[in-house]
């Protein structure tokens, strides 16, 4: 594992629970200072509580001048170095039955909550020796799954900004990679059990393995897998590596 340089400051958005709080971890781990984001000022506590994070800044991705807001502020306290990008929700519906709506709250938090963030540390990372950018996207953004459609353009539309974004900045020493899960044992996987569960009387048990299946090692990834896969690109020695959507996914992908 590369190490990072001496103190960053990273933003984890998303950061008080499941994926996003794992990352956090690592990287305090990893001996950077680390500002979590998120919606739920009692969870983000949580994790600073629990040495998950050293700061919180409560704003909603969706919303860019709440965000813009909580940025600056962090900023403030020590430019950022590190943006985790990781703020995130699904909705699952067949497609003819996904309205406007639905494909909206998809596209607002799960991209145009990417979006905001980063435009909102570009400016300050650009021109400083150091910088890194990673999306948490998911094998949603590689493939598709059937009942998310919504979800799926959405963490589609991620990669594409990843790609494209890394390109513009490859003159810089800012790297742009997006890492992309397969079905991770989180609350949010939690959430789409409980679902399988209630349209199909399958049990807890059988509705995991519905999920797990996915992934040719016949299991559900762990939120530190991801985080260890996050740490290793925002490390010094990962400067080469920008432009990529890295699956976490026991080789689904």
């Amino acid at each position: 594992m590369s190490a990072l340089p001496q103190s960053p400051h990273a933003l984890v958005t998303g950061g008080g629970r499941g994926i996003g709080r794992a990352i956090a971890a690592a990287l305090v781990g990893a001996g950077a200072t680390v500002t979590v984001l998120g919606r739920n000022g009692a969870t983000l506590e949580e994790a600073i509580k629990a040495g998950a994070a050293h700061f919180a800044a409560v704003a909603d991705v969706s919303d860019e001048a709440s965000l813009n807001a909580a940025i600056k502020d962090a900023s403030a306290r020590q430019p950022i170095d590190i943006l985790i990008a990781n703020a995130g929700s699904a909705e699952s519906a067949p497609f003819m039955k996904s309205d406007s709506a639905l494909f909206m709250r998809m596209m607002d938090v799960n991209f145009m909550g990417v979006v905001h963030a980063v435009r909102a540390v570009l400016p300050g990372m650009k021109d400083r020796p150091y910088g890194r950018i990673v999306a948490v996207a998911s094998t949603a953004g590689l493939k598709g799954y059937a009942y998310v459609s919504a979800y799926t353009a959405a963490k589609h539309a991620v990669v594409g900004l990843v790609r494209s974004l890394a390109l513009e900045m490859a003159g810089s020493n800012v790297t742009v990679n997006a890492v992309c899960p397969g079905f991770t044992d989180t609350d949010l996987v939690a959430g789409s059990i409980e679902n399988i569960m209630k349209k199909t009387g399958r049990s807890r048990e059988q509705a995991i393995a519905d999920l797990a299946r996915h992934n040719p090692q016949g299991r559900l990834i762990t939120p530190q897998e991801v985080a260890d896969t996050v740490l290793w690109l925002c490390g010094e020695g990962a400067g080469a590596i920008t432009g990529q959507a890295i699956a976490v996914a026991g080789g689904e992908i």
